[in-house]
């Protein structure tokens, strides 16, 4: 025991003697750290998304596409997009993908209504016209399409409807802050602590 007193007792004198004040303006810079950490990968999470969107749009490789926002979000923290309690849809509706399916469909059954799909795209395009990810737009198509008389070919949700769930923690910048954060508040409050006791407590 007197070998650890001697060997750690230097050390916990000198910590013991840091003010408090500048561990909690380390926290603080830790805290800003994390907050603009997350906005970060929230924002890249979001660029992600708009190249699964685009992909979808323009016909491209919407499999690499949603590889990469996945990866990404399975490995960062607030960059969400599972479907939460109260929601009705996936976050992720390609609605393009879903109209191709269809109309393959159609083609493959040499349905009638051929120009239909193109008239109800066309018609909740109108009706939403903010909304890029399909999210409201696949629905309006296939009651546009079934108030029009016709049948609405299955099309299994997987091939069109996607939800990714991030970590609660992870580490990267983000998470590594955030712990910072905590441990030096934890710090603080500990410092303040024994140096309170010191003095008036004896």
């Amino acid at each position: 025991m007197e070998k650890l007193n001697k060997l750690f007792g230097p050390v916990w004198h000198r910590f013991t003697n840091i003010r408090p004040i500048y561990l909690l303006l380390v926290a603080v810079i830790c805290g800003v750290v994390c907050v603009v950490a997350l906005r970060s990968n929230n924002e890249h999470m979001l660029a992600l998304r708009n190249a699964v969107y685009q992909a979808d749009k323009s016909d491209g490789n919407v499999s690499r596409a949603l590889d990469n926002l996945q990866a990404y979000v399975t490995a960062h923290m607030n960059t969400n997009l599972s479907t939460g309690k109260g929601s009705v849809y996936p976050p992720i509706q390609l609605e393009y993908t879903y109209l191709r399916i269809v109309k393959a469909e159609e083609s493959s059954s040499k349905n009638a209504n051929t120009g239909l799909y193109t008239a109800a795209e066309y018609y909740c395009q109108k009706l939403d016209p903010i909304d890029f990810s399909g999210r409201n737009r696949v629905p309006c198509i296939e009651q546009y399409v079934t108030s029009h008389g016709s049948s609405v070919p299955k099309v299994p949700a997987a091939l069109y409807e996607f939800d990714f769930l991030s970590p609660s923690w992870s580490p990267d910048l983000a998470g590594w802050s955030l712990l910072a954060t905590i441990l030096l508040f934890i710090l603080t409050g500990f410092l303040y602590t024994v140096q309170f006791s010191r003095k008036y407590l004896g």
